[in-house]
């Protein structure tokens, strides 16, 4: 019975409990038409043995063996074997949040040293605890900036992630807030005259993405001028933190924000993430989240306690300045691990590693007949333009092992046949070669006019 957690006998004691006598009169409700009455069409039993067989050999099928070039605002990285060894410790396996600061004065200083660390990342004087994740991080700076200025407009980069201005536009939909998109340039960053045209004394906060979504570095100090002329606050959204690490932290924002899952949080299904918020010490008390503090004890022992809470469960109600109901505590320790194993020297060593990388590939793919769209500078991502339709690419990227990256065509119509392309650390230069050696396939048959081959076992999605 170790695969069937019910016996016929508990759920005779199920049924009398519900007062049904069968499974057919508990679903009695669903309507005939819809209800399945066959059998379905999967194997007999199989023993212990033959389950734990067929389950090894659905993992050598896993993606594990492919290279990912994906990114997009979730990023592959190496994660170092002590950042799991140490976050699987049962002190840090607690199931509700450390309001008794004399209970969980490790976690308390877990979340200071996290806070600390985004602090100086982002050049910010003050970070929060950490949030759900990038898209709600800023979304929630994003509400933090209304409630600042009491305007109700803002001005968002259409190169902020598209799921980010998804969620964005979902929480403010019945408040009334107007929200305008700033296209952008073919250089691939905000369009400056654009922004300037849509800026007025209504505007909140203008939302920028750096690097965004196209990989892009953004022009801060012009954006920031013109931001704050119009009296906005300017939110900074950072969904690949590695490049803080060498390139110039937006401290001309007034909010910092975003997605820390490159450091020790694996890719996963899509989370759980760690969103983090930081900020100027004079917007502290309208920041979402919790905020550890340092103190000291009536011995004059250096403690750790939740200085800031401002969410609806401590019975603030209307007045409550968010309700995300939780932070990402174990996520933000695994980030706080990553970053303390890799320290200052380390985490550039690995952002130049990364930036090298990139540059090296994309080189290479415009050698192969592709092309770059986009001419401003950027990080370990970047969009190419594919020798031939990107979905093709991208097949035949697959029967190579390649995940070749991200087809726009889904978010941005206007490029079609456009790919991102995220090279990390977890990218060897063999995997680029083999990457490019398909690229120069497709050029030269399109050159001679030659439809290209789907791979073996594949159909053409």
């Amino acid at each position: 019975m170790r695969y069937l957690p019910n016996s016929p006998r508990d759920r005779e004691e199920m049924l009398r409990a519900l007062g049904r006598s069968s499974i057919e009169e508990l679903f009695s409700q669903i309507p005939e038409e819809v209800r399945f009455r066959g059998r379905m069409n999967l194997p007999g039993p199989l023993s212990e043995q033959q389950i734990l067989e067929f389950f090894k050999e659905a993992a050598s099928q896993s993606t594990r063996e492919y290279v990912s070039m994906l990114g997009a605002g979730a990023y592959s990285h190496f994660r170092p074997a002590a950042v799991d060894a140490l976050l699987s410790r049962g002190e840090f396996f607690t199931a509700y949040t450390p309001y008794q600061a004399e209970l969980a004065q490790g976690t308390l200083q877990a979340m200071f040293e996290f806070q600390t660390l985004m602090a100086q990342l982002t050049g910010m004087e003050v970070s929060n605890a950490s949030l759900y994740d990038g898209s709600t991080a800023t979304t929630e700076a994003v509400l933090m900036a209304l409630r600042l200025t009491r305007r109700n407009r803002v001005i968002v980069a259409k190169t902020l992630h598209p799921e980010y201005r998804e969620v964005m536009a979902t929480y403010v939909r019945h408040m009334g807030t107007e929200i305008v998109e700033v296209p952008y340039t073919a250089s691939g960053q905000l369009e400056i005259r654009a922004l300037e045209s849509a800026l007025n004394n209504e505007t909140a906060a203008v939302v920028v993405q750096s690097p965004n979504f196209f990989g892009t570095i953004e022009r801060f100090s012009e954006i920031a001028e013109l931001t704050h002329r119009s009296g906005a606050l300017l939110v900074a959204t950072v969904t690949e933190p590695l490049s803080l690490a060498i390139i110039k932290p937006p401290e001309q924002a007034d909010i910092v924000c975003g997605e820390a899952q490159s450091f020790g949080v694996p890719v996963a299904y899509g989370g759980p993430y760690v969103g983090f918020l930081a900020t100027r010490e004079k917007y502290v008390r309208q920041m979402p989240g919790r905020l550890v503090g340092q103190t000291v004890d009536t011995e004059g022992r250096r403690g750790f306690v939740l200085t800031l809470v401002t969410r609806e469960q401590h019975i603030r109600r209307e007045k409550a300045t968010s309700n995300i109901c939780t932070n990402q505590s174990l996520c933000a320790l695994a980030a706080t691990i990553y970053l303390c194993l890799l320290g200052k020297q380390g985490l550039k060593a690995l952002a130049e590693h990364n930036l090298a990388m990139a540059h090296y590939a994309a080189q290479r793919l415009v050698a192969a007949g592709a092309s770059i769209p986009f001419s401003a500078p950027c990080f370990n991502e970047f969009v190419v333009r594919t020798p031939g339709s990107a979905e093709e690419v991208l097949l035949e990227l697959r029967g190579e092992k390649i995940l070749g990256g991200v087809n726009l065509a889904r978010f941005y119509p206007e490029l079609k046949d456009h790919l991102l392309v995220c090279i990390t650390e977890t990218v060897s230069k063999e995997a680029v070669d083999r990457m490019v050696r398909v690229y120069e396939g497709f050029a030269n048959r399109k050159k001679a006019g030659v439809a290209a081959p789907h791979p073996v076992g594949q159909e053409k999605a």
